[in-house]
């Protein structure tokens, strides 16, 4: 029997490296014959586990942490028949059925199916189901013909794993918060947040046509990372107000469209820019949209946040200025990307070279036993993409 490690959450702040279970292609008590046991290729550190780490989630100490898999096939259920041992594939963070209502009509972020206490599921993540994570050597993934996006040719991909990798999170969550705030050819758009997902949004941005992609961030070294492919950027920690300082680049103080990749834990701007104010994105967001225009939301909240700085917020409840996206006519689309809708025409565009995602991102690539070294960098603010490699197979 192989040996398996995987990236265990301790406590808030705490990470490490366990001995854990070889995954079984089971299912509680039932033999999981639709599933695939897969060996991790490439497995990455997300903004979401880090809501996590840092206490701010009801995850259970213990949890093996990672829903950002790309793996090699090597056992599959006696009912996969589409998927084949020896298949490289990319795995979306949402787990689903692909029987249920909602996976019928692609919002496969909202499978009925594979979580008990709410819609939609993800690997290694707190109240989605309680299914163990990727941060693993090896995982077991559920529904395989369904799920798995197989890449076209192995060796081809393996020299952009990278990239690949990015299509089970980042890169379709992104292109899913850009897509949703109608960003279209000659938009000028406002990206709140320049971690991975608001970098992989503002290169899905220019992906998409838009004529001006401003980035808005507290960390210098993120803003220089969104400025390195094209965006015009915006440091928070001015006390010149956000509109003002939207109009200094575009003329206007106001953008056709807005994407939220911070979420929940969002800090003030200006001279706030240190105290915690949840709802300080969308708030801006509406500011500075024009009537008519939309508002993408992929940035996590959540229904319950222990770390909260109020009674309301522990709940989930901002104080969102509602009235005034109503009279402007704001749309506004939240929810997790349905990965699914997006991941095969987005490894179209790397694998034809339309896109250099992970170079926008900034990934770096680290070994398993790195990972929770990785972790405090990310919570520091590194300007990079961690990219956990268990096996060593990922090219230098």
């Amino acid at each position: 029997m192989c040996q398996n490690h995987g990236v265990a959450y301790i406590k808030p702040g705490v990470v490490e490296v366990q001995s854990i279970e070889y995954p079984k292609l089971a299912l509680g008590d039932r033999k999981c014959h639709h599933g695939v046991i897969l060996q991790i290729v490439s497995t990455n550190i997300c903004g979401s586990d880090q809501h996590m780490v840092r206490g701010r989630t009801t995850a259970p100490a213990g949890l093996i942490l990672g829903h950002e898999i790309t793996g090699l096939v090597i056992e599959a259920g006696r009912d996969v028949e589409f998927i084949k041992e020896g298949d490289l594939v990319s795995v979306p963070f949402n787990i689903a059925c692909g029987r249920c209502r909602n996976c019928k009509v692609g919002q496969t972020g909202i499978c009925l199916n594979v979580n008990p206490s709410r819609p939609g599921a993800a690997y290694g993540y707190v109240d989605m189901g309680g299914w163990v994570g990727g941060q693993a050597e090896y995982v077991m993934v559920p529904y395989a013909d369904f799920n798995l996006l197989k890449f076209p040719d192995k060796d081809q991909a393996m020299a952009k794993i990278r990239d690949l990798t990015l299509l089970s999170d980042i890169f379709p969550t992104g292109y899913h918060g850009a897509v949703t705030a109608g960003v279209g050819p000659g938009s000028i758009v406002y990206v709140a947040g320049a971690g991975p997902v608001g970098l992989a949004c503002a290169a899905s941005c220019h992906l998409l046509g838009a004529a001006v992609v401003i980035v808005g961030d507290m960390i210098p070294e993120r803003l220089e990372q969104a400025k390195s492919f094209g965006c015009e950027v915006i440091d928070l920690r001015k006390e010149t107000p956000l509109a003002d300082q939207i109009a200094e680049i575009i003329g206007v103080p106001e953008v056709d469209c807005a994407v939220d990749c911070v979420g929940f834990e969002a800090r003030g701007h200006g001279a706030s820019a240190g105290t915690e104010q949840p709802a300080t994105v969308l708030n801006a967001a509406m500011t500075i949209t024009r009537a008519g225009g939309a508002i993408g939301i992929p940035g996590l909240y959540v229904t319950g946040d222990p770390g909260a700085s109020s009674e309301a917020a522990k709940e989930g409840n901002l104080s969102i200025r509602i009235g005034l996206g109503w009279a402007k006519s704001h749309s506004f689309y939240t929810g997790q990307c349905p990965v699914m809708k997006y991941h095969r025409q987005l490894m179209n565009t790397i694998l034809y070279d339309k896109i250099q995602i992970a170079k926008a991102v900034n990934v770096e690539v680290i070994s398993l036993d790195r990972a929770p070294k990785g972790y405090q960098d990310f919570d520091k603010g590194a300007a990079k993409k961690f990219v956990i490699d268990p096996h060593g197979l990922i090219p230098n």
